[in-house]
């Protein structure tokens, strides 16, 4: 293991600021039951450039004020400079091509450093290519909170799930949706409830990947692709979203004791796999009804449990850092084995 890690990090809103954060809250504990010492001596976004600095950014500096460190003119330059061991990438999705992410990440495993990411584009446009090219290179490319923030899906099945076999899932996944269609159970139109959940600063300011079904779509073929080893694109995915659901829609279903949530599911069917997103009459009886707000849920069905279900309450953008968090010490860990 090096004896401090450099850290770099593309993409600095919300997440990147939180990572910053959660990482110096947790120096000590990393050090303590996991030998990890780092340093951030890299920080990129669109808005600032590739800033880097070789003594490490103070966190508390990094919070407060823009960084003001030495400037690189592209990626490679600048995990060059940086001297990174480990990226982190947090940019914004492109769910058509997944990039600039994957070239981000391709940069970084070429240059020898970890690749870990938040984002669900360089999972499903470009996983086998960057897995592949990590193993090559004796790094790992990790991205645990791609889908459902920091919960451990992917590490749950790579680490603790040995020789099983994912039969299918089914799973609401997007918060966005599911908060819309809350509020249209209280009587709003759906364009009142999207006004809504922007005012809360869950739904963007164009909300149409989250009401068209397209990050639901990514979060299955992300899925899909990892976990059943079956490549499947988000544009394969058979995609419904909820702009034709009404509000007289949601009461009808209110009065027979049911819900309508945007349904994520995939099965293994004689050898190959469907995978689809589309909004569903849910039963009150089914816990998938009771999954509101920012909530998620997800019900694994393999050939030795039957109904495996994780469901992660209203979480923060703090546990998208924890994945990314979990993914640094899984990546020094591999080096301390070796």
């Amino acid at each position: 293991m090096p004896e401090v890690y450099n850290l770099a990090l593309i993409g600095f809103g919300n997440v990147g600021r939180s990572l910053v954060g959660l990482l110096d809250r947790k120096r000590q504990e990393l050090h303590a039951k996991h030998g990890i010492e780092f340093r951030i001596t890299g920080v990129a976004s669109r808005r600032l450039g590739w800033k880097i600095d070789s003594r490490g950014f103070a966190a508390e500096r990094l919070l407060s004020s823009d960084p003001d460190g030495e400037s690189c003119h592209d990626v490679y330059e600048w995990l060059s400079a940086a001297r990174a061991d480990v990226l982190f990438e947090a940019s914004s999705l492109n769910y058509e091509t997944g990039r600039p992410a994957i070239d981000h990440i391709r940069a970084a495993l070429e240059h020898h450093a970890h690749a870990i990411s938040a984002n669900k584009g360089p999972v499903v446009h470009a996983y086998r290519e960057l897995t592949d090219l990590a193993n090559r290179h004796d790094r790992r490319f990790l991205f645990e909170s791609s889908v459902m923030d920091g919960i451990p899906i992917f590490s749950l099945f790579r680490e603790a799930l040995p020789a099983i076999e994912l039969r299918g899932f089914t799973g609401i996944l997007n918060s966005t949706t599911n908060v819309i269609l809350g509020e249209m159970e209280h009587g709003r139109t759906l364009d009142e409830a999207i006004a809504k959940a922007q005012q809360l600063g869950v739904a963007e300011t164009d909300p149409s990947a989250d009401i068209d079904g397209w990050d639901a779509a990514v979060k299955v073929s992300a899925l899909v692709t990892v976990l059943m080893g079956v490549d499947r694109k988000p544009q394969q995915v058979s995609r419904i979203g909820i702009r034709e659901i009404t509000v007289e829609m949601v009461k009808r279903a209110a009065t027979r004791g049911e819900r309508y949530k945007l349904l994520c599911s995939a099965r293994r069917e004689e050898g190959s796999v469907t995978a689809s997103v589309s909004p569903a009459l849910v039963p009150l009886s089914n816990p998938l009804a009771h999954v509101s707000g920012t909530s998620s849920i997800i019900r694994f069905e393999t050939d030795i449990f039957p109904a495996l279900t994780i469901t992660e309450e209203n979480p923060g953008v703090e546990a998208t850092a924890y994945g990314m968090l979990t993914d640094f010490i899984a990546a020094a860990k591999s080096e301390a084995s070796k």
